[in-house]
């Protein structure tokens, strides 16, 4: 039957499989923490050498991308459309991109992680998918100049007087 709830969780681990970032949405697929880990070690342990974008592992559908130093994951039912999870995926890695400027590795990510969290927030809420399009995330999450202190501001943000 349809259903709104698309996600069952989205994650980022380290490349060595430990924890950056995650959420899950259906607490019946993993209760308590000490699941979630569990899961998230046996997902990178299958997925760290692959060279493919999908996995089925304990009845879930995984899509998933790294880059540099980090895996980022999204995970959805196995009946679930892996298109739309691929979607999401690239949503979280491009406004993840795009927030910190390109430079997608664990000690930026965890330098910004209230924005990254923010980010994950405005894609997905309670696993319902509330949006897919980067450009708008980045526009939601973005700290505004006022917001940051004279003195961390580029020229360019000095400059640009809206």
């Amino acid at each position: 039957e349809p259903t709104l709830y698309t996600v069952k969780g989205m994650a980022i681990l380290d490349n060595d499989g430990n924890r950056i970032l995650a959420k899950y949405y259906d607490k019946n697929v993993f209760p308590t923490a000490k699941e979630q880990k569990t899961f998230e070690k046996n997902l990178f342990n299958k997925t760290h050498r692959a060279n493919a974008e999908i996995i089925m592992l304990d009845g879930l559908t995984c899509v998933y991308r790294s880059n540099v130093d980090l895996f980022f994951y999204v995970m959805g039912s196995s009946h679930e459309n892996e298109l739309i999870l691929m979607s999401v995926l690239n949503c979280l890695y491009d406004s993840v991109s795009h927030i910190l400027r390109k430079n997608v590795e664990k000690r930026v990510v965890l330098e910004n992680l209230d924005i990254v969290m923010l980010a994950m927030d405005e894609i997905c809420d309670g696993g319902i998918i509330m949006e897919a399009d980067s450009s708008a995330v980045v526009q939601r999450v973005a700290l505004r100049t006022d917001d940051i202190p004279l003195g961390e501001q580029t020229v360019a943000q000095v400059n640009n007087v809206d």
